[in-house]
């Protein structure tokens, strides 16, 4: 048990790149961390981490032994949730974070809410990108492909941004033909709050160089004002397919130029992935992928358990 918890140490040393962060999360201080991982490394006979004064960082040997130290874990966990889970009702905080653009997941997160009323949900709204586990975060809703080696993800699905309009709009201004056309239209523009930089219209081949021509009839650092204005008529705007899947069946917004606008991505969910899957956040995990946005092409084979088609290959 003793070579388990130094394990467990290096493990949260190696990931946080940090004593201080690994002992408040293990409740020691940080020397016994560092006591702990230097008392390991002379029963090894070999060096796992580089240390300087600001940071550390993983020799090569260490970043071996720190996957074969995860995988250890892992079956470790498993064992105990494959003991427990069969009684225990997903239960207690689930700290999240989440895009600006969450806010449009709403409905799923109510939903959930409704689902599991044992849990309670604390969530994060930022369009930074979180470090998740210096921050205490159980799970982070991103939409990109993960980039951190720390981090377990699972797809949830894929979104396209199209531009868009109301009928009426384009009944009194006209339909776009090509992108030259949107200098002459109310375009309706999100900034990010942060970076106070414009979302790009990706606009493929030789008309991406109009970005800076396109009107900036309104600017919003939020997407609900944007969907709000655009279904009254104010012009056209850039959004996620799953923000407006409602308008866009109702005929309230119609696509425009969707054969010059070429951005889609996959959202993920992605966790650490030296905490345990506790049964909220696999609960969380599952609930997302059933009912957050269609399903992942290929995802969708009869007999296999949602969380068996976890993506472990940690790609950035």
């Amino acid at each position: 048990m003793d070579s388990l918890g130094s394990l467990n140490a290096f493990v949260r040393a190696a990931e946080a790149r940090n004593f201080t962060v690994a002992g408040r999360q293990l409740g020691v201080s940080s020397s016994a961390i560092g006591k702990a991982v230097a008392r390991m490394e002379e029963r090894l006979g070999v060096r796992l981490l580089h240390r300087s004064t600001r940071s550390i960082t993983l020799t090569a040997e260490g970043a071996r032994f720190l996957e074969r130290c995860r995988r250890i874990f892992a079956e470790i966990e498993a064992a105990e949730l494959e003991l427990s889970q069969t009684h225990e009702t997903p239960r207690g905080t689930l700290r999240v974070a989440l895009p600006l653009a969450g806010m449009l997941m709403m409905p799923t997160l109510v939903a959930f809410m409704r689902a599991y009323p044992e849990v309670t949900l604390d969530l994060d709204f930022s369009d930074r990108v979180v470090d998740v586990i210096e921050e205490g975060f159980d799970a982070v809703v991103r939409f990109a492909d993960a980039g951190d080696t720390r981090l377990m993800s699972r797809a949830l699905g894929m979104y396209r941004r199209r531009l868009v309009a109301s009928p009426a709009y384009l009944a009194a201004k006209g339909v776009p033909q090509t992108p030259d056309d949107l200098k002459a239209h109310a375009c309706l523009r999100h900034m990010f709050p942060t970076s106070r930089r414009f979302e790009r219209w990706p606009l493929r081949g030789e008309h991406a160089d109009i970005e800076n021509e396109l009107p900036k009839t309104v600017v919003a650092s939020t997407l609900e004002p944007l969907i709000y204005m655009a279904e009254q008529g104010m012009g056209i705007a850039y959004l996620p397919d799953f923000a407006i899947n409602r308008q866009l069946r109702e005929g309230l917004l119609v696509p425009v130029l969707d054969d010059y606008t070429d951005r889609s991505g996959p959202l993920r969910v992605l966790w650490p992935s030296s905490r345990q899957l506790a049964p909220k956040l696999r609960a969380f995990v599952d609930f997302l992928a059933a009912n957050l946005v269609p399903s992942v092409e290929g995802e969708a084979e009869s007999g296999i358990s949602p969380l068996a088609k976890v993506d472990l290959d940690r790609r950035g």
